[in-house]
């Protein structure tokens, strides 16, 4: 595979167990995850692993990615330190290149003005209210939703949020992706033999 890398945004608290569904499945299908900071010094995630990002920032272009994955973190409730993370998924989106958000993150998005026009969800509706964010009657109460080229989940759905994005790229797609969640979300055995079939991992 071609495509450019796929980049995890990584801060202090961040919620290291949103993403790693997505991350794996996406390494497995060929993408090459980048971590990006807010600059190159290590952060320590909420399960307290340290990460040192691969790249700042200031450094990331949408035009040199395929995917910028932005998780939750006690941050993004604690005043505007990750409000640059939200102003990158902007330059991602204006330029047509994907962006997923999880947990906190949709509420930075919702600040930015990200979810006044895009279906979306999140943890609960009035969280995002909470925010004054004008998008409230875009709001569906579903596990994750794919507007475009904008993904939203809940902090409880990393199964649903990582279908999302394996099927936003083209990773899995049709009964592959569903029996894909079906295993990882419902445990079914019956989907094990369809990616079986599949040659999918």
């Amino acid at each position: 595979m071609n495509a450019e890398p796929v980049h995890l945004a990584v801060y202090d608290t961040l919620a290291d167990w949103e993403t790693g569904h997505a991350t794996a499945y996406l390494a497995r299908g060929g993408y090459e995850i980048r971590t990006v900071g807010p600059g190159r010094e290590a952060v320590r995630s909420i399960g307290g692993l340290s990460v040192r990002p691969d790249l700042a920032l200031g450094e990331l272009r949408p035009e040199d990615s395929s995917l910028l994955i932005l998780p939750g973190a006690d941050l993004w409730d604690a005043g505007d330190e990750l409000a640059p993370f939200a102003r990158a998924a902007r330059e991602f989106l204006d330029a047509g290149v994907p962006v997923a958000a999880i947990c906190g993150a949709t509420a930075g998005l919702a600040r930015e003005g990200l979810l006044d026009d895009r279906r979306h969800t999140s943890a609960v509706s009035f969280y995002l209210a909470a925010t004054g964010y004008k998008g409230g009657d875009r709001y569906v109460d579903a596990d994750a939703v794919t507007d475009g080229t904008l993904v939203t989940a809940g902090p409880t759905e990393p199964v649903a949020f990582a279908r999302e994005v394996l099927g936003l790229l083209g990773v899995y797609e049709g009964e592959v992706l569903d029996a894909w969640y079906r295993l990882y979300h419902d445990s079914d055995p019956a989907a094990y033999a369809v990616l079986q079939q599949a040659g999918a991992r």
